[in-house]
């Protein structure tokens, strides 16, 4: 079962408070302070992200298990690290990017 847990908007402007990862070449917001759960992103040139992420919105979806909710998608981003207990992977459904979060139980 997918629970939604913020919306992706990318943007060309800067922010107040971004973070930035360097990996990435991304600047974005942090979603937990933001009253309507919105994390703005703002790719610098060279971002070895997938451009559908770098110019239309996604949804982000917290799900038990990520290998499952995976399995037969469109994975566009591999598993990777978004943060302390936190494995995050990008598919697209419906001609938009999905964000899947899986935070560990431990």
């Amino acid at each position: 079962m997918r629970t939604i847990n913020h919306f992706g908007v990318p943007t060309t402007t800067v922010q107040k408070d971004e973070i930035y990862v360097d990996g990435l070449k991304l600047h974005l917001t942090d979603f937990s302070k933001s009253e309507n759960k919105i994390e703005f992103l703002r790719f610098e040139e060279g971002s070895c992200m997938p451009e559908i992420i770098q110019k239309v919105a996604h949804i982000a979806y917290e799900v038990p298990n990520l290998e499952e909710a995976l399995a037969g998608k469109e994975v566009i981003v591999e598993p990777m690290i978004g943060g302390p207990g936190l494995t995050i992977a990008f598919i697209v459904e419906e001609g938009i990017p999905i964000e899947l979060m899986c935070f560990d139980k431990n």
